[in-house]
């Protein structure tokens, strides 16, 4: 389906990010900024579908009423993700760590005392970015058409 809220282009952005995130001499690093530069792009490109709010907490809410619990768990994880890779083992952090049914690796901080945002979600496994960008392109088609 076709986004028209004058976003026709976001999922091709955001595929593109993820395609040259995902590149052969990427670091963790640079796949850790990419994803918090995916969930930021679309947060901006997708928040007119809200008066006001947190918006990723406000997507959960829309698409549990609407039928869409599962995506709308899948949608809210990947933004917890974001979280902790921007700003650490916080809560975000403990939120994820306390949910089942996660679709990716949260890893433990690595017990030198310093906690740093780096590595605490496995972004170099298998099928995170498919599962984030595909899980972000159903919330934009659910807001869009809904």
């Amino acid at each position: 389906m076709a986004a028209t809220d004058g976003s026709p282009n976001l999922m091709a952005e955001i595929a593109a990010i993820a395609q040259q995130a995902q590149s052969d001499q990427t670091t963790s690093s640079t796949l850790e900024a990419a994803t918090v530069d995916i969930l930021s792009l679309f947060t901006v490109r997708m928040q007119h579908h809200f008066a006001r709010g947190p918006f990723f907490k406000e997507l959960r809410k829309r698409l549990v009423a609407g039928g869409e619990a599962d995506l709308a768990d899948r949608a809210y994880q990947y933004y917890l993700a974001g979280n902790v890779l921007k700003h650490g083992s916080g809560s975000s952090y403990h939120e994820l760590r306390a949910m089942s049914g996660l679709r990716f690796t949260v890893k433990q901080p690595d017990g030198s005392g310093v906690v740093k945002p780096e590595g605490l979600i496995d972004v170099n496994a298998a099928g995170f970015f498919d599962g984030l960008v595909g899980t972000l392109e159903q919330a934009q088609v659910f807001l869009e058409t809904a």
